[in-house]
Formats: structure tokens, C-alpha cells, sequence
């Protein structure tokens, strides 16, 4: 009998949802091995899949006789809702946290943890083996555990011990306020590209078109809604932060997908749909340029010029701006995570940027990256991140 043991648990979910599987071991306080538990769930979310690995490691501990337990996950979720910090809202969520409060109930103590995705490669790595068992392919040799493919993709890890960069919490940077002379609490922005579509893994011209996400598409969001839960500060009071999407198949997948992993809800705004490409939607840049040299031409170079049948840049800057106007209004002094388009996102830095429309051409953001602006209620502005796609290596 073992008076003290660690979980460390994970699960995970090849497109969430997707194939899943969980993993989870049970330590004593020396770190040696006691026992391993890994299953394959079928087509269940990555959320599910973690409660799973932790009540397989909760049952674990009980048949080992442990009294206390220290519970180490890189799930914040799961970690924040065992600890009663925030709400179980989702209705896949509720039995599962009951199980695992029912197990936990048989302990003196339960303690929860949230440790860096690095940290927890041991519990990753039944989990993989499990969906991979599922899915007929080999076990991994020892020289390839350190490579995980939960939420669809192949990710090399960082080095043992070694978190992800940390992003900013929502504490507002006194050295920022200082050097800018902002006034007052900013709106702060979390702007979130929509993952792979099969429009943009062939590089067409994909606006109002609406496409759903690829597989891999769906592995990014799942892979940048994994980090967002990570964050400080996007959960209040046991209430996500609002989630708004555009209206489109795309970004609302993606947006879902960080909704499950904050326990929040997705609205959407019109404001935030992508550019009206018109005649040039599902055209390449060279097959639009080759159709319509001249208005091609001229309309990389002036933002008042639109596509045939579709919107200018200048259109949609003063579509995106009334969107952020309406959101100020309605959540000013707040954190809002935004799931749109490549064009609106850019003009929401441009705003923070306070640059002209240029910037549209020689600002590149990539498929499911991460950008940050704060808009202060003086009229200032600061932009404190452009383009992360951390969370996908």
C-alpha cells in the first residue's frame, strides 16, 4: 500500500471531435512507475478524453490504496473545474466531473495541478499509443515518444521541464501605459485566424465562400484552443470570456473548438465575415491576375478599387471598424477572443497600428495564429502580439 501517489493524466482527440484516446500513471513520491492505464474512446472530444484519463487515474490510485493524490494535468479545463474555480457547463463534461469527484471523494485529500504540456509527456504518450493501437498503426519506439499527434498533428515537444511561452495575462502593462500615455482600461482583442480549409491549402481566394475546416484544420484549432485555456485571465469568475466568430462554417469550427476547451459559448457577428472576393472567389492570385490584369493590378494598389462583384479594402475597413466600435460599446474594459479572417484581422492591427492600408499587403498572418491589440477608451491603442503560431510546433 502506497499512502501518497501522482496522476499524471492526459487525453486526446485526432480532430475534435475525432479518434481519442486517454493515458494516465500513477507515480509514487520518488517519480518510480506504479502503474499505466490507456484505452481508445472511439470519436469523442479532446475535453472528454482528458476527464477520462483522469478518472482512469483516480481508479488507479484507489486500487493502490493511496490516501492523498496529487492530480497533475496539462488540461486547464479539467484542472480549473476539479478545483471548483470554474463552472462545469457543458453537458459532456457534467457526468464525467462526477465520476471523478465520486473517485476523489475516496481520498483524504485530492490536490489538482496544471503543469506545461512538456511536463505531462509520460500520460501523452499512453494516450498516443492507445489511439494509435485504435488505429492499427505501430507503437512508437522510446526514440519516438518524445513526438505527440493528440488533436491531429504531429508536434515535436520542447525540451523535458521547458513550458511554452507564456502569453501576456490581462493586467494591463504599466511599462506600456507609461511610454504610450493611454488612459484607462483597455478592450482587449484576442484575434484567432480560422484553421485549414481546402481553399487556403491550395491558395485561393476563399471569402464569402463557406468551407468547413480540414482535418488538419481542425488539429490547428484544437491545438490553439489547447492554448488558450493555458492563459491567464480568460476565465472570470467561473465565466469564459466572450467568444465571437464570424458567421462562416470556418471560423465558427474554430471557435467551438476553444468554447469546449474554455467552457464558454460561440456568438457571431457579420462584422467580422471575410472579404466579398466576388468573381475572383476560388481563383488563385495568378488566375485572378490573369482574368483581370488591369483591375488586378490596380486593386493591389488602391484600397478603394473591388474585386468584380465583391467588396474593396476600404469597405471592409469600415465594416470592421463599426463591428469593434459595437463591441467596445457592449464589452468595453473587457478581454474578447475574435475567430475571424486573414483581412479582417489585419485591419484591426491596422487600427491598432494606426498605418495606412498597406500594411494589408506586407502583414502576414498564418492559418490558426494568434494577435493581440488593446484599444484604450482615450483613443489609444497598443498591439502586443501579431502572428503567434507557438502553439502549433
Amino acid at each position: 500500500m502506497t499512502s501518497h501517489v501522482v496522476i499524471e493524466a492526459d487525453g486526446g482527440s485526432r480532430g475534435n471531435p475525432g479518434p481519442a484516446g486517454y493515458g494516465a500513471v500513477v507515480k509514487d513520491s520518488d517519480g518510480e512507475v506504479l502503474a499505466e492505464r490507456k484505452e481508445s474512446l472511439g470519436v469523442v472530444t479532446n475535453n472528454v478524453a482528458e476527464y477520462n484519463g483522469l478518472i482512469a487515474g483516480l481508479a488507479a490510485a484507489a486500487e493502490l490504496g493511496a490516501s492523498t493524490v496529487d492530480v497533475r494535468m496539462d488540461s486547464k479545463l479539467v484542472v480549473e473545474q476539479m478545483s471548483g474555480r470554474w463552472k462545469i457547463k457543458h453537458p459532456d463534461m457534467q457526468p464525467l466531473a462526477e465520476r471523478a469527484k465520486e473517485l476523489a471523494a475516496g481520498f483524504s485529500r485530492v490536490k489538482y495541478e496544471w503543469i506545461p504540456r512538456a511536463q505531462n509527456s509520460h500520460a501523452d504518450r499512453l494516450a498516443n499509443e492507445a489511439m494509435d493501437a485504435a488505429a492499427g498503426k505501430p507503437a512508437a519506439s522510446l526514440g519516438q515518444a518524445g513526438t505527440s499527434s493528440r488533436a491531429g498533428g504531429s508536434a515535436t515537444r520542447t525540451p523535458e521541464g521547458t513550458p511554452k511561452p507564456k502569453l501576456p495575462t490581462r493586467k494591463p502593462d504599466r511599462a506600456t501605459v507609461a511610454w504610450t500615455g493611454a488612459q484607462g482600461t483597455p478592450t482587449r482583442l484576442l484575434l484567432l485566424r480560422h484553421g485549414q480549409t481546402e481553399m487556403s491549402a491550395l491558395r485561393r481566394y476563399s471569402g464569402r465562400g463557406d468551407v468547413p475546416l480540414t482535418e488538419l484544420g481542425r488539429s490547428q484549432a484544437a491545438a490553439a484552443a489547447k492554448r488558450l485555456a493555458a492563459m491567464d485571465g480568460l476565465v472570470v469568475d467561473g465565466e469564459a470570456v466572450p467568444i465571437i466568430s464570424s458567421p462562416l462554417t470556418r471560423t465558427k469550427q474554430t471557435a467551438q473548438a476553444v468554447a469546449d476547451a474554455l467552457g464558454g459559448r460561440v456568438e457571431t457577428h457579420p462584422g467580422l465575415i471575410e472579404t466579398d472576393f466576388g468573381d475572383w472567389e476560388g481563383l488563385t492570385f495568378a488566375e485572378a491576375a490573369d482574368r483581370d490584369p488591369e483591375l488586378h493590378s490596380s486593386w493591389l494598389g488602391d484600397a478603394a478599387v473591388p474585386p468584380p462583384g465583391g467588396e474593396s479594402f476600404d469597405v471592409v475597413h469600415r465594416r470592421v471598424r463599426k463591428a469593434r466600435d459595437e463591441l467596445i460599446a457592449e464589452h468595453g474594459g473587457k478581454t474578447l477572443l475574435l475567430v475571424s479572417h486573414v483581412t479582417p484581422i489585419k485591419t484591426l492591427l491596422r487600427m491598432g497600428l494606426d498605418a495606412g492600408p498597406q500594411l494589408l499587403f506586407r502583414l502576414h498572418l498564418d492559418l490558426a495564429s494568434l494577435s493581440i491589440v488593446e484599444f484604450y477608451p482615450d483613443g489609444n491603442a497598443s498591439v502586443r502580439l501579431v502572428n503567434d503560431t507557438s502553439h502549433l510546433a
